[in-house]
């Protein structure tokens, strides 16, 4: 059974839920029991709740009840106190994997690959649904997401989108590269970030080529406060109708989540690092909202996962020829901390 089945597995009573918020706009929240479905429905509001590798054979989600509302406090929930007790995140394990990426980078057999270290800590204090109603609410760029089930979940708050899809119309992103922000003048000449970004952006204007009339614009930086990242957006007109469902197999993971070239072989070299650093299954993995016949799926990062009371941050990097462990270890540092500020840890 998948990871995403487990969590919806539960009584009524469990308060299941899914949200989503984009930019400055309301929250789309949807309330249990899920109707689950191999595809969305024709109209209505559905979420598309899958982990990293696709397993779930059922990922839309088809809520029950649903509401808009500008905060997630005015779903009922009442903001408790919560207190988190974090284990000390050492970089053994994660060199380990660095340097066999390393091998395989040096042997041909991949160009880049994602780790994801993943730091943990339990709850002293407080439930995963306080973590919701205390997380600080972010306007554009980023979209912030959810899903819940009593003892069991996960949210966030992403700058990267997966895609968005109305008709024929599809925006998507290359969102690759990071730095501090007070580096920024350094980040926007830095070969080795630079090259990092272009591989993505390059990959993702080869996987769209044949499916629609692509136009890439340029490459710009985007600031998210303590840190920005490289930023190309990337708009394709379609020249026939394609399933979401298609088109997240074709996009997913990306190659800012995911290696390249992305084969059957990389990838499963990628899942077995990610499981024995730690990862949380859902991490970089689709998540989407089906809304008034459009579609938009982000990238769940920079989140925060939770199992009744064990909880954990995961935070990935990307890996090429010219990476060094001490700042591939910084920047997994600065993501998490990014987390945390979101999160009011």
């Amino acid at each position: 059974m998948s990871y995403i089945l487990n969590l919806l597995t539960g009584c009524v009573q469990d308060k299941e839920l899914a949200f989503m918020k984009s930019g400055d706009g309301a929250y789309t929240v949807g309330f249990g029991p899920f109707e689950q479905s191999t595809a969305p429905p024709e109209n209505g509001i559905a979420f598309y709740c899958n982990d990293f590798a696709l397993t779930d054979p059922q990922p839309w989600k088809i809520p029950s009840q649903v509401e808009e509302v500008e905060s997630l406090a005015d779903i009922g929930f009442e903001a408790g106190a919560y207190e988190i007790d974090w284990d000390e995140l050492e970089p053994d394990g994660f060199a380990e994997v660095f340097a066999e990426i390393n091998e395989m980078i040096s042997r041909g057999v991949m160009e880049k690959s994602v780790p994801v270290a993943t730091e943990r800590g339990s709850f002293r204090q407080g439930r995963g649904r306080d973590l919701l109603v205390n997380m600080v609410a972010l306007d554009a760029p980023f979209h912030t997401y959810g899903w819940r089930r009593e003892g069991l979940g996960f949210c966030g708050a992403t700058p990267e989108v997966l895609f968005r899809l109305s008709g024929r119309k599809l925006s998507t992103m290359a969102l690759a590269g990071t730095a501090k922000a007070d580096e920024r003048e350094v980040f926007a000449v830095d070969g080795k970030e630079i090259r990092e970004h272009e591989f993505v952006a390059q990959t993702l204007v080869a996987k769209l080529s044949d499916i629609g009339t692509v136009t890439r614009s340029q490459r710009a930086i985007m600031d998210l406060g303590q840190i920005v990242h490289f930023h190309t957006p990337i708009e394709v007109e379609l020249f026939a109708d394609r399933t979401v469902d298609d088109l997240i197999r074709r996009l997913h993971p990306t190659p800012a989540l995911g290696p390249l070239p992305r084969t059957e072989d990389t990838l499963a070299l990628l899942a077995e690092w990610r499981e024995r650093l730690g990862c949380p299954p859902c991490f970089g993995a689709p998540f989407g909202l089906f809304k008034d016949g459009e579609f938009t799926s982000v990238v769940a990062i920079r989140g925060i996962h939770w199992d009744r009371l064990n909880v954990s941050i995961p935070s990935g990097c990307g890996v090429i020829e010219a990476s060094r462990l001490v700042n591939e270890w910084r920047e997994l540092r600065l993501k998490r901390e990014a987390v945390k500020q979101t999160l009011g840890l």
